[in-house]
């Protein structure tokens, strides 16, 4: 696939150009585009199960569709590669989430082709709805087609957005897209022609004439004719909840036949039917590449492969990651202690509990993606007695916030939250990024914030976490491979909100929260060696409570203060900077910095890039510790 060819492809520069092509060559070139789509993600990694299993329907959606006039909005935007290729950015498929590249996901400033951005679950028949009132308060005719994955269908937001566009009536098009099951090819069939059959013109006005002459007919005849018509409307799938939700049901349909597809959205592009519709198509995730079918989650995400062995780019270093070692810490205390359970939202291997789950399935609970259910289903098992660990990612936090204000806080309930991907994610970008949950939690009363610097400290806090009774507490931890640091044969149980120091100097101090204490290091090694400033060095722990002791003697002791932390401005420099205004500690003429990231949103790129660009690499601690330090001549520079 090395050397791919790609002939109808390359005719498509814009989608007129594929809307000319004959249906018989759309089979053609949705190979083309599944091969295109492979050979991109296997240079970039990515989300390459997920587009796979829409490449048809993409082809049919576009060619069908009068995109972007008619707006189709992608849920999640897993899926949104091969409708990347097809709207003009094929020439730029191969920077994928890379800095100044495409991104992983759907975005408004990218393309007018991605009307809506994605990167959460289950926003897009929300957004969808609101541009087909917005539509219709404007007196415009265009289509709105929302396209769904069964996954993301188990969030409630999915939900209410259903319930209120069919109580609406307002047109609008919902595309279940299900790659959880099959379909037989006789029901498939028959299903899509029923389909094909109930959404055309003639079927539709003979239906409703069917339904007011049998009316008129004597009891026994109607409720023959009833019979009837409930006999169709199940072996098309109408009886269904969506059904009950208002929405006319078609499928479930073969998301892979375009003979079964086009039709179908032809109708339904040139229907009479009022109101919102749902089509149920069933598709392969992953389909068409040999490794992906078999391993749908291993191919669900991957780093750069290769293309001919699938063999994939094994990051630098043997390291074991931060999940890892939060999985295998929680799985050891769960063997001790059966009141230790854990819960995922839909993640049990990209936090870890998988490992949990196979040794101790009875104790590992996976609710779907459903955030905020996952948050109170916690709550309610702390009020019991158990020792619940919602282990959930730090941006996928933020849709249970909520949650975590009213049924934890307000009720002192200790639940332990297992903060994953906290901080920088690089190519996931802006909306993965774990950088607020610090600023978020730390003000809330009760909760109790961990940030381990290293492998070493999260075992430590995991246990801490484990036997914290007192209230809510949280250990927040990052992507990617630790430190290096010897793992510790017994764990420990800090004392809350005890700092720890790990160098002591003059003048100048440097309070680190979290994994940013290895950049500091290295600017102390610096600084000493090159400046002849022995600088104290404190990790903080505890974003909340704060060793206030500590700070005290920092800034009592010291000159100048450093405050350095990868999380949103507000977050623990806010809360250290407001001791200290408060407590006095400025009226000593102390002079401080503090180094977060921006303000900003801080698009995808390579995290280091991603750290540099916001001064919080080395080179950038550097320069604001040497603007503390009163003697400003001879300054250290890196190249």
């Amino acid at each position: 696939m090395t050397d791919l060819q790609t002939p109808l492809l390359d005719k498509i520069q814009t989608l007129e150009d594929l809307r000319q092509l004959p249906e018989s060559q759309l089979h053609q070139l949705a190979d083309e585009l599944r091969n295109e789509t492979i050979s991109a993600v296997s240079q970039t990694g990515g989300h390459l199960g997920a587009g796979l299993g829409v490449v048809e329907l993409t082809v049919a959606l576009h060619y069908v569709f009068n995109t972007p006039n008619d707006r189709l909005i992608w849920d999640v935007g897993h899926q949104s590669y091969p409708h990347k290729i097809l709207t003009g950015r094929r020439n730029r498929i191969t920077t994928l989430r890379k800095k100044d590249g495409l991104s992983g996901f759907t975005k408004r400033s990218e393309s007018p082709f991605d009307p809506f951005g994605a990167g959460h679950s289950s926003t897009s028949i929300s957004a969808g709805f609101g541009m087909a009132i917005a539509r219709d308060l404007k007196n415009m005719r265009n289509h709105v087609i929302s396209v769904i994955g069964d996954g993301a269908m188990s969030a409630g937001m999915a939900y209410e957005a259903l319930n209120n566009a069919g109580a609406s009536k307002s047109d609008m098009i919902v595309i279940l897209n299900d790659n959880d099951m099959s379909i037989a090819q006789p029901v498939g069939a028959l299903s899509a022609y029923l389909s094909e059959l109930i959404t055309s013109r003639p079927y539709h006005s003979l239906r409703v004439l069917v339904k007011e002459v049998a009316s008129r007919f004597p009891t026994e005849i109607e409720q023959a004719a009833k019979k009837a018509k409930n006999l169709a409307r199940e072996m098309t799938g109408a009886q269904s909840l969506f059904s009950k939700l208002g929405f006319f049901h078609i499928g479930p349909i073969d998301g892979h036949d375009l003979s079964h597809l086009l039709p179908i959205f032809k109708n339904l592009r040139d229907r009479d039917i009022n109101g919102p519709v749902l089509v149920h198509v069933v598709t392969e995730k992953g389909k068409g590449h040999p490794f992906a079918g078999s391993n749908s989650e291993k191919y669900h995400a991957v780093p750069q492969f290769n293309i001919v062995t699938g063999e994939q780019k094994k990051p630098g270093g043997n390291l074991p990651s931060y999940t890892s070692v939060f999985a295998d810490s929680l799985t050891d205390l769960a063997a001790k202690d059966k009141r230790i359970v854990a819960i995922t939202a839909a993640m049990p291997s990209g936090t870890g509990l998988d490992k949990m789950a196979n040794s101790f399935p009875e104790q590992v609970f996976d609710v779907g993606i459903a955030e905020q259910h996952a948050v109170t289903f916690a709550a309610g098992m702390a009020a019991e007695g158990m020792r619940p660990f919602c282990a959930i990612y730090s941006t996928f936090l933020q849709r249970g916030y909520d949650q975590v204000i009213h049924d934890v806080c307000l009720q002192n309930l200790p639940v332990r939250f297992a903060i994953d991907r906290a901080g920088l994610v690089g190519a996931d970008g802006a909306t993965h990024a774990g950088i607020y949950d610090v600023a978020y939690l730390c003000c809330l009363p009760n909760m109790t914030v961990m940030c381990p610097a290293d492998e070493a400290e999260l075992v430590h806090m995991t246990n801490t976490a484990a036997f914290f009774d007192d209230g809510p507490i949280a250990l927040r931890y990052p992507r990617g491979s630790g430190t290096g640091v010897a793992i510790p044969e017994q764990a420990k149980r800090l004392k809350i909100g005890e700092a720890r120091i790990i160098n002591h100097g003059e003048n100048l101090a440097i309070l680190s929260i979290g994994t940013m204490l290895e950049t500091c290091k290295e600017v102390i090694t610096i600084l000493a060696k090159n400046r002849g400033v022995n600088a104290t060095l404190v990790d903080a722990r505890f974003a909340k409570p704060l060793d206030t002791k500590m700070i005290d003697k920092l800034c009592t002791t010291h000159s100048s203060l450093l405050i350095v932390e990868e999380g949103a401005p507000g977050g623990f420099a806010a809360q250290v900077l407001q001791y200290i205004v408060n407590s006095g500690n400025l009226e000593s003429q102390l002079r401080l910095r503090v180094a977060t990231l921006p303000d900003k949103i801080i698009d995808h790129a390579e995290r280091d890039i991603q750290l540099k660009s916001a001064g919080l690499d080395v080179l950038g601690i550097l320069k604001l510790s040497e603007n503390l330090i009163s003697d400003q001549k001879n300054m250290v520079t890196i190249a």
